[in-house]
């Protein structure tokens, strides 16, 4: 019987070449699945990669003008400065340009009665060969004036003596110590005293450049040490000044807050300075950015007004169960969505919340100036609708990034965008109540000088010193607040008579 294999006809030598073709085909397709693995990963790297660039982007070109930073930032390295244009329309409404504003008061030197009069007569000889000195003076012909300082003069020493006299009864009197003569044989009167602590706290001058300031302009001789020296007796001075200035702010219905890093202290530690304000008050403390340096200010934990501040964390902490309210700054949340127009361009509801609060900002200084309790309804109404649907588009645009709250970075902007969404009433708080500022601007106004004497002074050695200057400028700030000259009140300081605010209401 034959073989199977001889019954079964020749092999056809396309199959062949079809099972290698075939293995062929599988071996690419098991390639391109893997390369198809290798492409994701990279997309996926380059996702990543393209996400931190634009994260480092917009770190660096977000800026005072943009954002909540404050504008100490936009001298770091490789930060962009904040752009400088004005809309046309205001820039049209003011017609501002060089020099004096409209309205504001003008400094021009004016002529008055002199203080020296000098004389000046013709001289030489006249075409007819004599001497003018001879002339006959027949009155002025022309005056000019020249407002100067005077030299610089030897500082004046005052030696008290103090006078013994006898009664006719016989009883020998002797005349007291003048007030704000110290009980030393030598000593410096107030106004050198005054002058250092002005130079140094509220023109932000270095001891040293203090001192040959002082020696420059008066002529007065004083070592380094004694500027120091002056510190510590200003900030003894004002204790109670400030303490006053503390309470009136922790008793006023509406206050500003804010705060802003300073160098102090070891090398290595940062530390942050604590400010409060009203239109009459300022006060200040160092520590650090904590809940417990906050109580220690001595006036959140006693405040029951209404807190306007930007919207760190710290100032909406349920600690502060005793405020009536908050009003986040408009001005930072307007940078906030200026912001958010540069990470997502071609949205629009970030420019229409921005339009919303100039709206009702504006509004709010209208209503001011008409002495009205609040913006006017059919003013208020469309304005918080126009910023509520844009908060309402950008949380649609800007999902959450699912994950712990605390643990995952969410998009920009949209952390932001809760907070206006949970948050209304501390936000669009100033158009029902005209009372309440829409934004922060008294506070980064009181704490902007402090970056000036870090620029100027670097780090401050001393925690102890630093609050004592802090103490000074609450003491010179509420002063000028008042309408009073910083030396001024500085010179009646140093006799041991220092200035006390007056409790006074804040004006609506």
């Amino acid at each position: 019987m034959p073989a199977v294999t001889d019954s079964l006809p020749p092999e056809d030598p396309r199959d062949a070449l079809i099972r290698e073709q075939a293995a062929r085909m599988a071996l690419l397709e098991e390639r391109i699945a893997q390369d198809g693995e290798r492409i994701a990963l990279l997309e996926e790297l380059a996702a990543g990669l393209r996400e931190q660039l634009d994260a480092a982007l917009r770190a660096v070109s977000r800026n005072s003008g943009n954002s909540s930073m404050p504008p100490g930032s936009d001298d770091l390295p490789g930060r962009k400065p904040p752009r400088k244009e004005r809309r046309a329309a205001e820039r049209a409404e003011k017609k501002r340009g060089r020099g004096k504003q409209p309205g504001s008061p003008g400094a021009a030197m004016r002529i008055r009665k002199a203080d020296v009069a000098l004389d000046h007569f013709p001289e030489g000889a006249c075409e007819c060969g004599l001497d003018l000195a001879d002339a006959a003076d027949l009155g002025v012909a022309g005056s000019y004036q020249q407002e100067d300082i005077p030299e610089p003069q030897p500082s004046l020493r005052y030696q008290h003596n103090l006078h013994k006299a006898k009664c006719a009864c016989g009883k020998v009197h002797v005349a007291p110590r003048p007030d704000g003569v110290p009980d030393a044989k030598l000593s410096a009167g107030p106004r050198l005293p005054a002058l250092a602590v002005y130079l140094t706290v509220f023109q932000h001058v270095p001891a040293e450049r203090a001192q040959q300031l002082i020696a420059d302009l008066t002529g007065g001789a004083v070592p380094a040490g004694f500027v120091h020296s002056c510190l510590g007796k200003a900030a003894g001075l004002v204790k109670d000044s400030v303490a006053l200035i503390r309470t009136l702010i922790a008793a006023s219905p509406v206050a500003g807050f804010d705060e802003t890093t300073l160098r102090s202290g070891p090398a290595g530690e940062k530390k942050y300075v604590h400010g409060a304000f009203t239109e009459l008050y300022s006060a200040f403390h160092l520590g650090t950015r904590s809940i417990e340096t906050m109580k220690q200010g001595g006036i959140l934990p006693f405040f029951a007004g209404i807190v306007v501040s930007d919207r760190y964390q710290g100032y909406f902490s349920g600690t502060w169960a005793n405020f009536a309210g908050h009003q986040a700054c408009a001005a930072h949340l307007i940078r906030d969505f200026a912001d958010c127009a540069e990470t997502y361009p071609g949205s629009g509801w970030p420019e229409q919340a921005q339009r919303a609060l100039r709206g009702l900002i504006h509004a709010w200084h209208a209503a001011r100036e008409q002495d009205l309790l609040a913006i006017p309804d059919d003013v208020r109404g469309p304005l918080e609708l126009e910023f509520r649907r844009a908060v309402t588009v950008g949380l649609s645009a800007v999902p959450r990034v699912p994950g712990p709250k605390n643990g995952t970075k969410q998009r920009p902007g949209r952390e932001m965008l809760e907070f206006c969404k949970h948050r209304e009433a501390d936000v669009l708080r100033f158009a029902c109540d005209t009372s309440v500022w829409p934004a922060s601007n008294i506070s980064e106004r009181g704490v902007r000088p402090l970056k000036t004497q870090q620029k100027v002074s670097g780090r401050l050695t001393s925690d102890d010193v630093t609050q004592h200057r802090l103490d000074i400028r609450s003491y010179i700030d509420t002063a000028r607040k008042h309408g009073l000259g910083a030396l001024q009140v500085l010179e009646q300081l140093m006799p041991g008579h220092p200035w006390m605010p007056p409790a006074q209401p804040i004006s609506p």
